[in-house]
């Protein structure tokens, strides 16, 4: 039996009276594919840090190719290619990809280095993501998520002289549309096939069942199950974690929204788009073609050019949260609140108290994993940060509430709450405008616009949304 490329052994981490990892062993052989599942703060992230040296455990041993290693860093880590693709994505923003992919292949420097850069990153996009059409002398930050996404997965895969051998890929899919998605996941089997090694960390249940050889399932920081992934069913997973599955029972009953007043709309190339008071309305279609320039302009009609409304219009859940989303340098507690500050204040100071019991009632409501609100907003994992910014949006007394790919790395338990309270904030005359990259959130809104090319190409309501009505009209012309 060949030995693993990686294995963390009894290792454990804690952070304060937390515990990230309590005695997690763990060993990726080559040429197979990993998949690791379970809730926000499970430890998934902290194992992730363990096995590409980014972080020491406090206690256990990691071993590679059955030799203990009593120092091991991210260098070490590289060496015996172990690549990391986080969730949030760590490409330098001003540099072009080509210098990006320099900085990740240091021996790449020299007289003419930039042309064997451009050659490895495109050699990798093309094996990866066929038909891409990226340019890699474009900067990274004038990419879409879904491109630096693309991005920063090729460059997992690239080699400049050190082979990859174990790829780590956490939320790899979350801001890939399907078609990207099913790409990426295709070049997964075919490295694993070849010898190569993966962990994948996916909220995606359906691409862990059709991808990995084995799963691997954790709980408060510890391994709870771990068996082939043909002996897994979905309801098993979810299980395993925690959670029951609901299935179809997330869809909405339909609701004749016809007569009530438009809550927003916009006109513009294609078809007109429209929300009325207590609907659900999704945003679909193949990601990049204007689905969140829709949002934006949604937004900035309704919004104040300088100072907040007294009585706001609108709020925004962001995607992209470390571009747009969170204050890496405030509290969990700040960064909930900031957005219904003008409602906590008196005389404009904000009201201690208030401010607290609002925050502690989105908390429990939303379940944030912190045993203390006045934490710094990074000590959350990235779900948890995620939930932060829904809390933020939902706790305002906006009417209308605009959502990029809210759910990004949302373990599937959450998810189902937080689409209760959707419905249940509905139910009360508040709008949602939804983008998302998963069918199964599309699939729950009361009416979809399918975006194609930068405008409306296509819309459905009640019976007709269906993933292969989706699909249908985001592709339709295309190959033309």
């Amino acid at each position: 039996m060949p030995k693993a490329i990686i294995e963390v052994a009894d290792a454990k981490v804690s952070f304060g009276a937390v515990k990230a990892l309590d005695g997690v062993t763990l060993a990726i052989a080559p040429g197979e594919c990993v998949g690791l599942v379970g809730h926000n703060g499970a430890g998934k992230s902290t194992i992730v840090s363990v096995i590409n040296g980014g972080l020491a455990p406090h206690q256990g041993s990691i071993a590679s190719d059955g030799e203990v290693l009593a120092r091991y860093g991210i260098n070490a880590a590289r060496s015996r290619g172990v690549r990391c693709v986080f969730q949030e994505l760590s490409l330098c923003p001003n540099l072009t990809v080509v210098e990006n992919t320099r900085i990740l292949h240091r021996h790449l420097g020299g007289l003419g280095w930039r042309r064997r850069a451009k050659q490895v990153i495109e050699q990798s996009l093309d094996a990866i993501f066929p038909g891409h059409d990226i340019n890699t002398d474009r900067t990274v930050g004038d990419l879409s998520i879904a491109e630096r996404q693309m991005v920063e997965i090729a460059m997992a895969f690239s080699d400049a002289g050190i082979a990859p051998r174990l790829i780590i890929l956490d939320e790899p899919t979350s801001s890939l549309d399907a078609s990207l998605a099913e790409q990426m996941l295709a070049h997964v089997r075919r490295f694993v096939a070849s010898g190569g090694s993966v962990i994948l960390i996916s909220h995606i249940l359906h691409e862990i069942l059709t991808t990995a050889s084995r799963i691997v399932v954790m709980k408060d920081g510890r391994i709870v199950a771990e068996r082939p992934a043909a002996a897994w069913t979905e309801h098993g997973l979810v299980e395993a974690m925690g959670s029951v599955v609901k299935g179809e029972a997330h869809r909405r009953a339909m609701r004749d929204l016809a007569d009530a007043p438009v809550a927003i709309e916009h006109v513009g190339r294609g078809t007109p788009f429209r929300a009325r008071r207590g609907e659900i309305v999704g945003l679909a279609g193949l990601a990049g073609h204007g689905q969140t320039e829709m949002l934006m302009r949604l937004h900035a009609a309704s919004s104040a050019d300088w100072l907040p409304r007294r009585d706001p219009a609108v709020t925004f859940v962001a995607g992209d949260r470390r571009l747009n989303g969170i204050f890496e340098l405030w509290s969990i507690l700040k960064n909930l609140s900031v957005a219904a500050l003008g409602d906590l204040a008196q005389h404009g100071v904000v009201k201690g108290d208030a401010e607290a019991e609002r925050a502690g009632e989105w908390k429990r409501r939303i379940e944030i994993r912190t045993p203390d609100m006045a934490s710094h907003i990074l000590s959350l994992s990235g779900g948890n940060q995620q939930k932060v910014l829904f809390a933020r949006a939902l706790s305002t007394r906006a009417p209308v509430v605009l959502m990029d790919d809210p759910m990004r790395g949302v373990d599937v338990g959450t998810k189902q709450e937080v689409y209760e309270i959707i419905r249940q904030e509905a139910a009360r005359g508040r709008t949602f405008v939804w983008y998302s990259t998963e069918m199964e959130e599309v699939c729950l809104c009361d009416r979809v616009y399918v975006f194609r090319e930068g405008a409306i190409a296509a819309e459905l309501q009640g019976d007709a949304v269906t993933e292969e009505n989706i699909l249908a009209a985001s592709f339709a012309g295309l190959a033309a």
